[in-house]
């Protein structure tokens, strides 16, 4: 494994932890969820090959501090967040671009607002729902999590949550659940991995979910950018609410579905074929 250089990078409101490997010319990989940095650690040795590989902890997550711990998440923040980070690391030349789930949210925005310093962008399922035909069905889904988390707790409202995106958005069946043997003990760098997702589940819950789900993307202006846009999929994730508007947006901008394999979190699950298809990707 690679030791990446590490920096931090103060923003408005925020200061960010970000992590740097490799050579050539620079590769952002946004994360998503509540997720870090180091939920790329997977893929960044393979990619730091051909590209200097940056990626950051979103503002509130893990290293990555606010000034205010109150403050309201917008995407156009998260999203100037990245175009730092392009400033900092490669001034003056386009960069690729990558973005996981509420990443591939900030990804977008990113596109949409700073055009001249993205080549290409790769969005991984980006759950902006507001595109969808049944859009006001997703928005009562976010009021119900949000209820939840309020009245009952996280875990309860991280169920809700999960029901609704595995079941494309509608809690009212959820399907039923499955009995997964008991999970062998994690590595020490696995072990504090997850325990830094799980230290952001309150934040992501009850801060960037209802900020980036409510967001609705320039569709006129991604059209017009579409040749720098491709919209990726887990091949798992079929029938899923963050599989939707992948779909929906591709096939609005004309332009092919990419499909990962493994579901929503494929990068993670299956790190070889998913980095050797994000460099395909960014070489057509």
């Amino acid at each position: 494994m690679i030791d990446p250089t590490m920096g931090s990078l103060r923003v408005n409101g925020a200061t960010l932890h970000y992590e740097v490997r490799g050579q050539g010319p620079l590769l952002l990989l946004i994360p998503g969820g509540a997720g870090g940095a180091a939920s790329f650690d997977g893929i960044a040795d393979g990619l730091a090959a051909e590209y200097t590989v940056a990626t950051y902890d979103p503002r509130g997550m893990s290293r990555s501090t606010l000034d205010d711990p109150e403050a309201e998440q917008r995407v156009a923040e998260h999203a100037d967040d990245a175009f730092r980070m392009l400033e900092l690391l490669s001034p003056g030349e386009p960069a690729r671009v990558f973005g996981a789930s509420s990443g591939a949210i900030a990804a977008l925005h990113l596109l949409t607002a700073h055009p001249e310093r993205v080549e290409r962008v790769v969005a991984h399922e980006p759950p902006v729902v507001e595109v969808l035909p049944d859009a006001s069905e997703h928005r009562a889904l976010i009021a119900r999590v949000q209820e939840t988390l309020r009245t009952k707790g996280l875990m309860p409202a991280m169920a809700v949550f999960a029901a609704g995106l595995k079941n494309g958005g509608d809690t009212t069946e959820p399907k039923p659940e499955i009995e997964l043997p008991p999970l062998p003990p994690l590595p020490p760098q696995a072990a504090a991995r997850a325990e830094r997702t799980m230290a952001n589940l309150p934040y992501f819950l009850g801060r960037i979910v209802p900020g980036f789900m409510s967001y609705t993307p320039d569709i006129h202006r991604l059209e017009a950018l579409s040749d720098r846009l491709v919209l990726a999929v887990g091949q798992d994730s079929r029938g899923e609410l963050p599989y939707r508007p992948a779909a929906f947006l591709a096939e609005r901008l004309g332009t092919e579905l990419l499909h990962f394999p493994g579901g929503h979190t494929g990068l993670t699950t299956h790190p070889d074929e998913s980095g050797e298809l994000l460099r395909k990707a960014f070489r057509a």
